[in-house]
């Protein structure tokens, strides 16, 4: 199976930045993708930010401009680079990996706490 570390969330002012990271291990070939999705406390798992192993991102609408994914030269780590932080933003983060084995598969990490506030 895959196993998905992350770390770097915390507690930032408004405006502020935080940097995540995400390790995969384990059976980690034929990734199709490695990306970031929140989930703030009474509302839904949304996507934030994705990159395929062709180069390919996505964004939220909400964080265009703010926020950056990239990957490692290796392609084991993923990293969200949060800039200009909103109180809005605060939420569960969670690296998510797909791979394509027998079908696409998808793996979650345990999910890192990002709290936004004065």
């Amino acid at each position: 199976q895959v196993q998905l570390v992350e770390s770097g969330g915390g507690l930032v002012q408004p405006g502020g930045s935080l940097r995540l990271s995400c390790v995969a291990s384990g059976s980690i070939f034929s990734i199709v993708s490695m990306g970031w999705y929140r989930q703030a406390p009474g509302k839904q798992r949304e996507l934030v930010a994705v990159v395929t192993t062709d180069g390919n991102i996505n964004y939220a609408d909400s964080v265009k401009g703010r926020f950056t994914i990239s990957r490692s030269n290796a392609g084991n780590t993923v990293y969200l680079q949060m800039n200009s932080l909103k109180p809005e933003d605060t939420a569960v983060y969670y690296c998510n990996l797909k791979r394509r084995w027998v079908g696409l598969q998808d793996y979650w990490g345990q999910g890192t706490q990002v709290s936004v506030s004065s």
